[in-house]
């Protein structure tokens, strides 16, 4: 009722986690029950591929484009991995902010620490462990997408990961999906009820203030 009454900003939140440890499970469920959350749509130079589709899946750019982008300060973040860029526009997400949308992120530490240093007060950061080294390697071996190798790679990947879990807000231990999608909702919720963000609160309380009088 009150998100109704009062014009609120909305909020960047950010997921990370080691691959494997649920993230990308705990944001597809989030996106379908959450009707004012929106999933961050990042620019990349890479090639489109078969049914991807552009402006949902990424916005493709070319490189000189997405190095102008970069020097006029258009992403709130931005990598080269594989020989390809991938970035955040910052013009979009600041008018779903505006606008009372929340806009989630599926990022690294590194991305999340170059949104913290532009725009801290919109960011509310979650980190994602796994209840065990071992369950965490079950649950790459089970997807069967990835060799040996690479699994192993992950892996070892994963113990840099979770050393950054202090510079979150929120740590959740994944051991049971639907927990921690309702432990990812309730931090929304109320970080949506936080009086920073809930920009009418002092038209509201005024109109509540002169009709009491």
């Amino acid at each position: 009722m009150t998100g109704d009454l009062i014009q609120r900003r909305g909020l960047m939140l950010v997921l990370s986690s080691p691959s494997g440890a649920g993230k990308s499970s705990i944001s597809r469920q989030l996106l379908a029950h959450e009707d004012d959350l929106t999933l961050s749509v990042s620019a990349t130079t890479r090639s489109r591929r078969p049914g991807e589709i552009d402006g949902k899946d990424y916005h493709f750019t070319d490189e000189t484009s997405f190095q102008i982008g970069i020097n006029k300060g258009e992403f709130l973040e931005y990598a080269k991995v594989f020989g390809n860029y991938y970035g955040t526009p910052r013009a979009l997400v600041e008018e779903k902010l505006a606008s009372g949308k929340d806009v989630l992120f599926d990022i690294d530490w590194q991305g999340t620490q170059q949104l913290a240093d532009l725009m801290p007060e919109d960011l509310v950061k979650v980190f994602i462990l796994p209840p065990s080294v071992q369950e965490l390697e079950k649950r790459l071996l089970s997807r069967a997408q990835d060799t040996a190798e690479v699994v192993a790679g992950r892996m070892a990947k994963a113990a840099d990961e979770m050393s950054h879990y202090p510079e979150y807000d929120y740590i959740i231990v994944n051991h049971d999906l639907e927990k921690s999608v309702s432990q990812v909702e309730q931090i929304l919720h109320a970080e949506r009820l936080k009086r920073r963000r809930q920009i009418g609160l002092s038209d509201f309380v005024k109109q509540l203030r002169d009709q009491a009088q």
